[in-house]
């Protein structure tokens, strides 16, 4: 059957409804438990979350029995998909052994060794249980290294939940000030002032600007936070002048670096940073080298690293957690990122090169105010005719956000999850012909909603 077989949906607007009964159900159920129905606020809603029952490789299953390839993966953190083989069978063996020790076990060393190995410039590991923990004791060894209080970081870029981390993130036209030096923002009603006197805003590449931010505030700044490529602000990577730029600064100022790849270490076999020759002073890790497991990891130079051994006493950084190195968490990421070989990298580095390249022709095609950015096993549609340079050229106009929607939808209805705000994942399983499904419903989705193309040209959301 031809993978555009399917792709007729029932009405206009797209076909059945975008939630099941069952999840409909089930969200009653949630709204008596949960402040939102939810627990996490990430959750997408049409207008409803729709419930999961199972996964299986690059396809999951809803509440009420329909199949979704799954480009999200649970924020890209599934990169070998849902219920890989090799992680589940290591893990029925460790749950025999049991769950969790207050002792150190082998596998710990085992996780901590392949990434050592792997990623240039960590030299020293050690693990936490999320993203957010590992951004926060990143911060934090970056402030005991240096004695100083204050980070920078990029406008826009999501990086978990730490006060400081989060300054700046969710910024809107409204509050986020001039371009030439961008507001410290507070993320959630009541983040203290001090937080946010003490987070430099610097716009994405934009060299100058960033220059002289990092050389005003130097001396109070302990770390700059950067994500190669960062997902919220528009899945743009960093240019490489900027790059260069950037660390001259820093390495000058005594500013260390952190290569936040909780998210894009999946874009190559030794990560983000060496993809985009960006030398970091430490890492935060998370998401793919847990296996499908809660994670989390800071890595970095032997020296900065120092701040966290306690083998002679208090050390300068204690960090604990009583998860920390569960041995689950650390055989599932070990048999996930051993099974990361230079095959899978290409397999997904193909696929995502297919995706792209088809989505773009097809915006050429039908002349259609969209744009493509991404790369390796991530992409991002964007409602404008060029691709965003920067955050604020990717922030959402309310038409912007209407066709977002309508997208996911459309995709919805033919069996695709795709995300409405942040960036789209593959997964290893992945194969050309879901790859060229995914193009297909992007083709007739222009094909049908043309009427959409005058309101974003309108709104601004398509410069």
């Amino acid at each position: 059957m031809s993978v555009t077989d399917d792709l007729q949906p029932s009405s206009k607007s797209g076909g059945p409804p975008a939630v099941g009964e069952r999840s409909q159900q089930a969200y009653r159920r949630a709204r008596a438990v949960f402040p939102d129905g939810t627990t996490r606020i990430s959750i997408e809603r049409d207008p409803l979350p729709r419930y999961v029952s199972r996964g299986d490789g690059a396809y999951l299953w809803d509440l009420d029995d329909r199949r979704f390839l799954d480009l999200n993966n649970n924020y890209t953190t599934l990169i070998h998909g849902h219920a890989y083989a090799p992680v589940a069978e290591t893990l029925t063996r460790q749950l025999a052994d049991g769950s969790c020790f207050a002792n150190p076990t082998e596998s710990e060393i085992a996780l901590a060794g392949l990434l050592c190995e792997r990623i240039p410039h960590i030299d020293r590991v050690r693990f936490m249980n999320s993203g957010t923990e590992a951004v926060m004791f990143a911060i934090k060894a970056a402030r005991a290294y240096s004695g100083r209080p204050a980070i920078a970081k990029i406008e826009g870029a999501f990086h978990g939940s730490y006060d400081w981390a989060e300054v700046g993130q969710a910024s809107t036209p409204d509050n986020w000030g001039s371009a030439q030096q961008p507001a410290s923002t507070a993320f959630y009603r009541g983040m203290p002032q001090s937080v946010l006197d003490d987070v430099v805003i610097l716009p994405l590449n934009a060299i100058d600007i960033a220059r002289k931010l990092l050389r005003q505030h130097a001396g109070r700044l302990a770390a700059l936070l950067l994500d190669p490529m960062p997902s919220r602000a528009g899945l743009i990577a960093l240019d490489p002048d900027y790059i260069a730029a950037i660390s001259e600064i820093c390495n000058a100022c005594g500013i260390l670096i952190i290569s936040d790849e909780v998210l894009n270490l999946r874009q190559s076999y030794r990560g983000a940073a060496h993809r985009y020759g960006l030398k970091a002073d430490l890492f935060s890790l998370g998401k793919i080298i847990g296996g499908g497991l809660p994670i989390g990891a800071v890595g970095g130079r032997e020296e900065v690293m120092t701040v966290f051994d306690g083998s002679r006493g208090r050390p300068a950084l204690p960090q604990g957690g009583t998860f920390s190195a569960n041995p689950l968490s650390m055989a599932a990421g070990y048999a996930a990122m051993a099974a990361l070989d230079d095959a899978a990298f290409a397999h997904l580095e193909s696929l995502g090169d297919h995706i792209r390249d088809g989505l773009s022709a097809a915006i050429e095609r039908h002349d259609a105010p969209f744009s493509v950015t991404g790369a390796a096993s991530l992409l991002r549609l964007h409602p404008r005719r060029s691709a965003p340079r920067n955050f604020r050229e990717a922030f959402l106009t309310p038409a912007g956000k209407a066709a977002m929607t309508a997208l996911s939808r459309f995709y919805g209805h033919h069996g695709v999850l795709l995300p409405r705000e942040t960036c789209a994942s593959l997964s290893t399983p992945m194969t050309v012909t879901d790859a060229r499904h995914v193009v297909a419903v992007f083709d007739a989705f222009l094909a049908e909603q043309r009427e959409l193309f005058p309101t974003l040209e309108r709104d601004g959301a398509a410069p």
